[in-house]
């Protein structure tokens, strides 16, 4: 199968009859996937005055996004995602709803983190639905790659776009319209893409499952370790380079630093699907997240904001290349009827890792220093990428044990 795509490719997936609508609603429902969550958080900050509370609520709703990825994604591999797409969007309505009452009467702190971690568990995944989908619409091959690369490049869009409007919002009169106008976006989206044609077409694959579903297949362990290195890398320089900013006085450019990573990563991420490095997918996943470990561990070394943006720059031009690669990958190593679910599983490790790295380098900025963040962030993902490394002949077309005993 081949692993590389042209811009004709790109054309000819998202103009692929019944792909268009789809792809309307998909980018409705996941234009706010990086802004409801901090929208949230400078809601509940600016109401209560507290950003420990506040970083309670974003810490539950990552949590509660990591769950409802993968579960979200067993259910619509077992039922078609039309079903549970509406269901889970509903839900998502009522929880925003319970979390903006919460936060405007007063409840305690654990009733709003409980609540706040439902919104992240309901948040429909049409990202998975979607990228599960090209597999019904187009052939393997450029045009599917495309189809995936489309995918990592536009959300890749919206992470930089998320936060810029979250940070605009929270300045209107009432500090929880971002919340209200994301979630609204999310469900308009959701149910428009679970309504069209070509969703409501798919059906469940019934072939049997094994009970760990997607990480039954040790080459879909591979890559959601591969995805939790790729997060947890990215985790520490996102609390690094604000820190970076705001040590040197200007605090409000550590945002838009973050967006010039995010700039060349989406830049990159277009001609990089053309002709992907190695071209050999068990060789592309320890290598990608271990040259883009490399590339953080000179930021610790740069003393000026603008050595750091070009550093970051350089850096993010291997962002997308990873996304992309794990949706692929997904294609070769997912046990089949589990693409959604397995998709799920990229997006929960790579939650986590966020999690994680988001952690340990505010501890690192506040009690040693930026540098070591960005130094822990290298070391971090060059350790997951050998570990990635030692499992690449997992990388494999995946097989039942009890087919492989037949055989």
């Amino acid at each position: 199968m081949s692993h590389s795509a042209r811009l004709s490719d790109y054309r000819a997936a998202l103009t692929t009859p019944g792909a268009g609508v789809p792809a309307i609603f998909s980018v409705l429902a996941r234009m706010p996937i990086a802004m409801v969550g901090l929208s949230l958080l400078l809601y509940v900050q600016r109401e209560t005055g507290s950003f420990a509370i506040a970083g309670l609520v974003s810490a539950g709703s990552l949590v509660g996004v990591a769950a409802g990825a993968v579960i979200q994604g067993r259910i619509m591999d077992r039922r078609g995602p039309t079903g549970p797409l509406l269901v889970t969007t509903g839900l998502f309505v009522v929880a925003v709803v319970g979390v903006v009452l919460a936060v405007e009467t007063g409840r305690p702190t654990a009733v709003i983190v409980l609540l706040g971690g439902t919104v992240g568990f309901t948040e429909p995944m049409v990202g998975s639905a979607s990228r599960a989908l090209w597999a019904h619409l187009v052939p393997a091959g450029p045009l599917r790659h495309a189809a995936y690369a489309y995918e990592a490049i536009s959300m890749e869009v919206f992470f930089i776009l998320g936060p810029a409007v979250a940070g605009l919002l929270v300045a209107a009169p009432w500090a929880g319209t971002g919340v209200v106008l994301g979630a609204a976006c999310m469900t308009l989206g959701g149910v428009g893409f679970a309504l069209t044609g070509a969703v409501r077409a798919v059906r469940p694959d019934d072939s049997d499952r094994d009970l760990l579903g997607a990480l039954a297949s040790a080459g879909m362990r591979t890559v959601a370790l591969a995805a939790l290195g790729f997060g947890v890398t990215v985790g520490f320089v996102e609390v690094a380079v604000p820190a970076a900013a705001t040590k040197a006085g200007h605090a409000p450019l550590g945002g838009l630093m973050l967006a010039l990573w995010s700039l060349s990563s989406v830049i990159f991420g277009v001609f990089y699907a053309m002709r992907p490095w190695p071209r050999a997918m068990h060789l592309r996943l320890p290598a990608l997240v271990g040259v883009f470990a490399l590339l953080v561990a000179p930021l610790s070394l740069m003393t000026s904001l603008l050595a750091l943006s070009i550093g970051l720059l350089v850096a993010g031009i291997w962002i997308t290349p990873q996304s992309t690669t794990h949706s692929t990958a997904i294609e070769i190593v997912a046990p089949r009827g589990t693409a959604t679910e397995a998709f799920g599983w990229v997006v929960t490790a790579v939650t986590l890792g966020l999690a994680a790295g988001q952690s340990i380098s505010g501890y690192l900025v506040e009690h040693v220093g930026v540098h070591a963040s960005f130094l822990a962030s290298s070391g971090a993902g060059l350790a997951i990428a050998a570990l990635v490394w030692t499992r690449r002949g997992t990388v494999t077309t995946y097989a039942p044990a009890r087919e492989l005993v037949a055989a």
